[in-house]
């Protein structure tokens, strides 16, 4: 018995669950490796952004849907994260540096913000969350000798002591070491009693506290890393675009990463990345279909607005799952072929709508 018990813990501690996982998930990395040879400099820019939302969803993924704590200004941090990269990296201080004090700046904003998470909860705390996006937002517009104010400010190329990174592809592979880095850290926090206290406080406040589930620290603490992974995020989003602005940290851009969760499916790591490839390519579907619509449709400034405004309302009603419960769905039909039978989520479906009305 005590055999078969550690043997059973350390398939419990594994990453990769079984030989499937170690081999899929080494062809996407060999992949991942080769685009800079496989894909034309556009897309690769485009696949570069698609990593950098991808840790912001991850840090977003770990607050809400992990612990349940709603967030609806968190370009806020993001935006810490960027201006704090590119003042260091202005300054000439090395990149590992400047990244690691945005990430700790990032977090530490995140503890303060994190403080009335201790009171209110639901929308009331999207609401106080919205009000902070609001004020980093005017102060980075009003610090002009610190952020350049409206007018921007540039930022110089990635220098890692020395070694600058001037080309596309180099800057890719950055992003892609961070991304993996930043990936294991949260698949490592969710499997640690740290990751099951979060979970716990998600599914119910009441029963984790009475479990000795320290709810002040826990919340705190999940906001922290939820914020130092925007502000890595932030770091990397400024040095892509060498230029940032307070415009480019609104409103908007918070519901862009609570749309990114949502629609790649809330509580997975997947729905993280899933949902940043549906972020990054639906404006490019949605520039190359509208020249087939009636110009009235077509040219109609809302036109992006419109969409993702109904594909979240389809996934809220029919797939709150997201992305990643569908592609669930759709490898458990393939594992049971020819037994799936139709019926077969309906009770999953039947408590998630009443869930939803409570």
């Amino acid at each position: 018995m005590r055999f078969i018990f550690k043997t059973d813990y350390a398939q419990d501690i594994k990453l990769a669950k079984h030989g499937g996982h170690v081999f899929w998930y080494s062809a996407l990395m060999l992949l991942m490796f080769a685009a800079p040879w496989l894909f034309a400099e556009y897309w690769l820019a485009q696949l570069t952004l698609v990593l950098i939302y991808s840790i912001a969803g991850l840090g977003l993924m770990l607050l809400a849907g992990f612990t349940g704590q709603f967030s609806m200004g968190h370009a806020a941090f993001l935006g810490v994260g960027a201006y704090t990269q590119a003042v260091m990296t202005n300054a000439g201080v090395p990149f590992p540096i400047a990244m690691a004090c945005a990430a700790g700046l990032s977090a530490a904003v995140g503890v303060v913000v994190g403080l009335p998470a201790l009171r209110v909860k639901g929308i009331y705390l999207g609401i106080a969350t919205l009000s902070f996006g609001f004020i980093v937002e005017e102060v980075l517009a009003r610090w002009e000798s610190v952020t350049g104010g409206n007018a921007g400010i540039h930022i110089k190329k990635p220098d890692i002591f020395g070694w600058v990174l001037e080309t596309g592809n180099q800057f890719y592979f950055l992003c892609l070491v961070v991304t993996v880095i930043a990936t294991l850290s949260i698949l490592n926090v969710l499997r640690s009693p740290t990751g099951r206290a979060f979970v716990a406080i998600r599914d119910s406040e009441i029963s984790a506290q009475s479990m000795g589930i320290h709810l002040a620290y826990y919340k705190t603490l999940s906001f922290a890393i939820s914020a130092a992974l925007a502000g890595v995020a932030g770091a990397l989003y400024a040095h892509n675009l060498q230029f940032i602005s307070p415009d480019q940290f609104n409103i908007l851009q918070s519901i862009d990463l609570l749309l990114m969760i949502v629609i790649g499916g809330a509580g997975s790591v997947h729905g993280a990345f899933l949902g940043a490839i549906f972020l990054i390519a639906m404006p490019q579907v949605i520039a190359q279909v509208k020249d087939f619509l009636p110009a009235a449709v077509g040219q109609a400034p809302g036109l992006q607005g419109l969409v993702y405004g109904l594909v979240l309302i389809g996934f809220v009603m029919f797939e709150p799952m997201g992305l990643y419960g569908r592609w669930l769905k759709v490898r458990t039909y393939l594992q049971m072929f020819p037994f799936y039978r139709k019926g077969m989520f309906k009770r999953q479906k039947s408590f998630q709508k009443s869930d939803r009305l409570k």
